[in-house]
This record gives C-alpha cells, structure tokens and sequence, in this order.
C-alpha cells in the first residue's frame, strides 16, 4: 500500500465533516442562531483530525522527505502552496473560535462572522484536498522507491499510533445522523 492511502483515507473522512458543518451553516443562516457546541466538534476535528493527525503527516513526514529530494519546480511550488494552505487553515479556524466565544459571551453580531468562517472552511477544505488527492499526492510518490514508500508508511502508522482515529469517524457519524 502506498503511504499516501492513508492520507486519502483521512481526506475521505474529512469530505463528510465538510458536509456536516455545510449542513450546521445552513441551519444556522436559517435559524439566526447557533449551537456552540457544535463549533466546539467542528473546532475539535479540524485542529486535531484535519491538522494535527493529517497534516501532521504530511508535513512531518512527507514534505519533510521530499524537501531532502530534488523534485520538480512544479511540484516544489505545489507542496509550498500546500504549506501556505494548512496556515490559512489553522487562523481561519482560530478566527472561528475567537467570533464563537464573543457569541456566547452574547454578542448575536457575531453569529454573521460565524457563518463567514464555517463559510470559508466548508469552501477552502474541498479544494485543498483536491489539490492534493489529483495533482501532488499520486505524481510525487515517483520520487520514492518501494523500500521508501514502505518505510513512510511505517513512519505513517508510528504517527497515528496515539490517535484514536475511531472516535473521529464516531463524531462524524452521529453528527451525520442529526
């Protein structure tokens, strides 16, 4: 299996929270209200399913191994607007979490900043992945041999080792059921 089974996998996983919190967005454009708590699941998959576990591996393990390598130009400014994307990924969240706390706190103006981040994500995510699931992931796997890609996977499952990857896909799934 190729290492990057794994990161495709967890893209999979990650399309359907997308999906969710389009769904939470939607009902809270329609309501004029929304459940905190439901930003705090939202908040807890991203930071810790989407960013730590995932791009933690694509990070500390795959771009760090092909940044030893010489790939190719077109690559190389793929993987940095990569990098550039996880950035703009973890402060739109933090800006999630800043506008959510000034909504409980009881400022109700906050809810359209709400709205405008869970926007940003639900539109950013989608692209992301298919940035990196159809023009980088597959190509760049060409610069490893197979005793490589068999030990990134090793490296891949070492990393996942202290990550309770069900309880995500337990989340999503009785998030998808409400």
């Amino acid at each position: 299996m190729l290492p990057i089974a794994n990161l495709m996998i967890e893209h999979r996983l990650i399309e359907r929270m997308i999906r969710v919190m389009i769904a939470g967005t939607q009902k809270a454009k329609a309501s004029g209200k929304i459940d905190p708590a439901f930003i705090d699941t939202a908040v807890d998959f991203i930071r810790t399913y989407a960013d730590k576990l995932h791009h933690g591996k694509e990070e500390d393990i795959l771009f760090k191994e092909l940044a030893e390598r010489k790939i190719s130009t077109e690559h190389n400014r793929i993987m940095g607007e990569l990098l550039e994307e996880h950035i703009f990924g973890r402060k739109t969240t933090a800006a999630l979490v800043a506008a959510k706390e000034r909504y409980v706190k009881g400022d109700a103006s906050a809810l359209k900043e709400i709205v405008t981040h869970l926007e940003t994500l639900t539109s950013f995510y989608p692209r992301h992945i298919e940035k990196e699931d159809k023009h980088f992931f597959i190509p760049v796997m060409d610069y490893f041999d197979l005793a490589e890609k068999d030990r990134m996977t090793a490296e891949f499952n070492e990393f996942d080792r202290d990550f309770t990857r069900r309880r995500y896909v337990e989340v999503v799934e009785k998030l998808e059921k409400k």
